[in-house]
């Protein structure tokens, strides 16, 4: 019997959808509608209109939610959709929702919201601790999704109080059915927080509304499945790989990986923010700049309001969005939550709107050192920007705004003083415990050296003032 013959560039594409479900951890869903969602206020928008014409469930999970005009526009619409008798279950991180106010909380659950926190902190699980919920996920009646970057908080809506433009971030709306497997992870999610799984009436089966294909990458701790698909992404890009990251410092493979693609002549960009809310990782960042740049990578700075963007766009086929970005803590340790897409309309409209964001932007490139000619020659190229960066979103700053700010920075100071305190003793404490339970013959001794020279200490400086007084 005669086996069809399956054309060779049948076979690769075959190849390839199969490397990228093993490293994604599932199979593409085809027939999606999928819209490319811009910034914080057409987001919100489209996830609060969601939310009004929920029938059955909402689930509505993310790293922060903050008690602010934001969040407070939320509540409302939540609280709203509870009184018309429709299932909403909220999930926030315990950490990062700290600053948001309890009375939030108590005021959702009272009016008929399940709301749960993921991993609440506990200093006898420090390593548990660090693991995260990220995700940011608002899914409707098993149909229709909303996933991206987007935390809930005046930030990505535009601060009132300083009539300022919205974080640059992106989302897409997803409908059809791929929508049931990202409300799955959803409520593993839920029942990890301590939660009781929900008594959901089964969703009607999604039809097929549109030709994406979507892959859902959940991303588990320890699992490496954005891992493993960057890494797919990177190695096999021929034409073009723009990277938007807001917290960008890549892990050895991936940073290799980019390296190699640019050699190979892949058009290979990555925008990341000038300013940052972490100026630390900022720096990491930097520390990267001349060896991709002496490679042909092409980077770019924003200056505009802060980038929170998580996305990659390659070739004119695949592109990925929400919320992990390429460093080792959303690789390695947090729950995520992301999406790749095959289409052919959607990697376009992202590349457009990459475009647009180069132009709020600064170029960073390599420039030969000024000085003294044999000097210059030995010292490697500076990294400078080509130009000044632009003033988008800037204004005078009025005095109500300038004491706003001060207050929120004294008090963001003064959290991050009593965040680092309590660090310090927590992991001193244990250290101590620790060395203690190991070996406590040593830390006797230690601890009695300790004791004499402080005894010592006090004696001399009782003998200093009693001398002193006689004089």
């Amino acid at each position: 019997m005669k086996h069809a013959v399956v054309p060779a560039g049948e076979q690769r594409r075959t190849r390839v959808h199969r490397a990228l479900d093993r490293a994604c951890g599932g199979r593409a869903i085809p027939g999606n509608r999928v819209t490319y969602l811009t910034d914080g206020p057409e987001t919100f928008d489209t996830m609060l209109g969601l939310i009004d014409a929920a029938a059955q469930w909402i689930h509505f999970e993310n790293y922060i939610i903050r008690s602010d005009a934001t969040g407070e526009r939320f509540a409302e619409h939540l609280a709203s959709a509870a009184g018309r008798g429709v299932q909403v279950h909220v999930l926030y991180d315990h950490l990062g929702s700290r600053g948001t106010k309890r009375s939030y909380w108590k005021r959702l659950t009272k009016a008929g919201v399940y709301v749960r926190a993921f991993n609440r902190l506990n200093p006898f699980r420090p390593l548990r601790s660090v693991r995260r919920n990220h995700r940011k996920y608002v899914g409707i009646d098993g149909g229709r999704a909303v996933v991206g970057g987007l935390c809930i908080g005046d930030e990505w809506s535009g601060p009132p109080y300083v009539q300022s433009p919205p974080w640059r971030d992106t989302a897409v709306l997803l409908v059809g059915p791929t929508v049931p497997l990202l409300d799955a992870t959803f409520l593993r999610n839920w029942e990890e927080s301590g939660a009781s799984p929900p008594n959901l009436e089964p969703p009607e089966v999604p039809g097929a509304p549109g030709s994406a294909a979507v892959r859902v990458i959940d991303g588990i701790p320890g699992r490496l499945r954005l891992f493993r698909a960057i890494q797919f992404l990177v190695a096999s890009a021929a034409d073009r790989l723009w990277i938007t990251d807001a917290y960008l410092v890549a892990p050895s493979p991936i940073y290799a990986g980019l390296i190699a693609a640019a050699r190979d002549g892949v058009d290979v960009r990555l925008l990341v923010p000038g300013r940052t809310d972490i100026p630390a990782v900022r720096a990491l960042t930097r520390v990267g700049y001349r060896e991709l740049l002496e490679a042909g990578v092409r980077i770019w700075e924003w200056h505009g309001p802060m980038l929170h963007a998580k996305t990659v766009i390659a070739d004119e086929l695949w592109f990925k969005v929400g919320s992990s970005n390429l460093n080792p803590s959303s690789l390695l340790s947090n729950h995520e939550l992301d999406v790749l897409i095959e289409d052919t309309v959607l990697p376009t409209s992202a590349a457009q709107q990459f475009r647009r964001d180069l132009n709020d932007s600064v170029e960073i490139v390599l420039r030969g050192r000024r000085g003294p000619e044999r000097l210059a020659a030995r010292l490697p190229p500076a990294v400078v920007p080509v130009a000044v960066p632009p003033a988008r979103g800037r204004r005078p700053t009025t005095r109500r705004e300038l004491q706003h700010r001060a207050v929120m920075t004294l008090s963001q100071v003064a959290r991050g003083a009593r965040r680092s305190i309590a660090g310090a003793l927590l992991f001193v404490s244990l250290g101590a415990g620790v060395l203690f339970v190991a070996l406590p013959r040593m830390m006797a001794y230690a601890l009695a050296a300790a004791s004499f020279g402080l005894a010592a200490l006090a004696a001399w400086e009782f003998l200093r003032r009693r001398a002193y007084r006689e004089e």
